[in-house]
């Protein structure tokens, strides 16, 4: 019946119907940008680095970015999000305490490593170690945390490893909670694995846990951004230092740079590191820096080079944010063959998306999808928004390009069955 309802129609269309087509839609440029500044150009004194949009996770800059190296202390950060995560769920609370064992005060009062001296005999409260952890990066301190969430350190390990592998990171090595040589943990060490190892992690793994730390737990700066603070333990006090010294009143403040975290690390293996961030002009950036030059404990050049690479970005892109529910020109309409009211739908951003562009270069805006069938719901996701520059790919630390979604403004029900076969036939409405 259809085969003799359509040759019927062509004859009609041979006796002299107009058909009408449906063009095809094309991606049109929309916002001008700014930065034509290769990263060779910036010649950081470091052996890893990477520069990232704290929301998107757009890459910025990246040099050696997926080489595994030695993490050291920046390892807290991961023992932080699990606490905070362990806090969320109810499992602890900031009232919570906690005792170390004899293995962690003994570490906890060795002078040699970033510490607040912790007695086994003292119950301390998780927000005493969790600040202990961020400020002062007190080894015993994070060891504790992970006591308190999962019970013993190799469990806690466990779960670390776990989140990180869930977080797509799939190339860490993982040992402690704290970051210290295996070696340096006395009878918490970890069991089955050589004295030397440390915890490794690449540039852009780090990146993706201070996104997600950001993401999740924003709160998180308010205590990454304290300068000093007084520690307890019992009768005793002693005087926390934060060793990011980019905070503003320490020796590494950059007026035009308002760091507010994160984390810092040194080992002789690792040399001086720094995973950073800052937000200016509006807009917030991640940036981790490896293997900085260490000549002595006051040696500056870690932040040095993160100073470096945050006046990159600030100074060769721009900023460009496209609000949800925006209309994007060129992308704004998607085909719906099998509509009732019309053969397409209007579609606009489901959220608010900041993409960077490079100096000379123009941001450019397609659709994953340009047609969807019937029925569109409005508020229903058709179609992701795909985002390049005439300067070449916005890689993320997803590994894809930055998108974000498209959505219908208007329902979009499905046509009857005459209308949709007059329109396979002579692609008309």
């Amino acid at each position: 019946m259809l085969k003799k309802i359509k040759k019927a129609l062509l004859s009609l269309a041979a006796s002299g119907l107009l058909l009408t087509g449906i063009s095809t839609w094309q991606a049109a440029p929309v916002a001008a940008a700014t930065a034509n500044y290769q990263q060779q150009d910036l010649n950081l004194d470091v052996k890893a680095a990477i520069a990232v949009d704290a929301d998107s996770g757009q890459i910025l800059y990246a040099k050696n970015a997926t080489t595994p190296r030695q993490i050291a202390s920046m390892t807290k950060l991961v023992t932080v999000y699990l606490t905070l995560q362990a806090i969320k769920q109810g499992k602890l609370s900031w009232t919570s305490t906690a005792k170390p064992t004899a293995a962690i005060a003994k570490i906890s009062q060795n002078t040699e490593y970033s510490n607040v001296p912790l007695t086994s005999s003292h119950a301390y409260t998780i927000k005493d170690l969790y600040r202990a952890t961020l400020i002062e990066s007190a080894n015993g301190a994070a060891m504790t945390l992970a006591q308190a969430v999962s019970g013993d350190q190799v469990t806690f390990v466990k779960k670390m490893r776990k989140l990180l592998t869930s977080w797509g990171i799939k190339d860490a090595k993982i040992y402690n909670a704290c970051g210290l040589t295996n070696g340096n943990l006395g009878s918490a060490a970890y069991p089955g694995v050589g004295k030397d190892v440390e915890n490794e992690m690449s540039a852009t793994d780090m990146a993706i846990v201070c996104q997600k730390l950001l993401k999740d737990f924003p709160e998180v700066l308010q205590t990454t951004s304290i300068t000093s603070a007084t520690f307890s333990s019992g009768s005793t006090q002693s005087q926390m230092t934060n060793w990011n010294w980019m905070l503003k009143g320490l020796s590494s403040y950059y007026s035009d740079l308002p760091v507010d975290g994160l984390k810092t690390r040194t080992t002789d293996k690792a040399g001086a590191c720094f995973a950073g961030t800052v937000k200016k002009n509006g807009h917030r950036i991640i940036t981790v820096v490896l293997g900085a030059k260490h000549a002595n404990s006051q040696d500056p050049s870690r932040f040095v080079q993160t100073a470096k690479l945050m006046h990159y970005v600030y100074q060769n892109y721009t900023a460009v944010t496209l609000k949800k529910g925006s209309s994007i020109s060129g992308a704004n309409t998607v085909k719906v063959p099998e509509g009732k009211e019309t053969t397409s739908s209007k579609v606009v951003l489901d959220k608010t998306v900041t993409i960077w562009a490079k100096q000379g270069s123009k941001l450019q805006t397609s659709l994953s999808k340009t047609t969807v069938s019937a029925p569109v719901k409005k508020g229903s996701k058709v179609a992701s928004y795909k985002f390049s520059a005439t300067s070449g790919k916005l890689p993320s630390l997803s590994g894809k390009t930055v998108t974000a979604p498209a959505v219908a403004t208007q329902d979009n029900q499905e046509a009857n069955f005459f209308v949709r076969l007059w329109r396979s036939i002579f692609g008309s409405k």
